[in-house]
């Protein structure tokens, strides 16, 4: 599903139209991202939990040289889905 079928299923759905399901979607996205950069956890219950993990530096290797290369430790966002969507 692409952002635009998205948009129009909000805007079918909450009886909208689709600038109004637009802004409340760009508003909700915007909402998490920015909660998750400040490392809180966002859970929508019956949708899944968003938070940030540091993934531990290692060593890698390069595929078209062999040559093994150091990997930075960094930090990633997760995502649990809830038992709900999945089952």
């Amino acid at each position: 599903m692409t952002k635009t079928e998205l948009i129009a299923a909000i805007a079918a759905g909450a009886g909208i139209s689709k600038a109004a399901a637009k802004k409340a979607l760009d508003t909700t996205t915007a909402t998490i991202a920015g909660a998750v950069k400040k490392g809180d956890k966002v859970a929508l219950v019956g949708f899944g939990t968003f938070s940030t993990t540091v993934r531990k530096g290692r060593t890698g290797v390069n595929p078209a040289t062999g040559a093994k290369i150091k990997i930075a430790a960094k930090k990633v966002v997760k995502f649990k889905a809830s038992a709900a969507i999945l089952g």
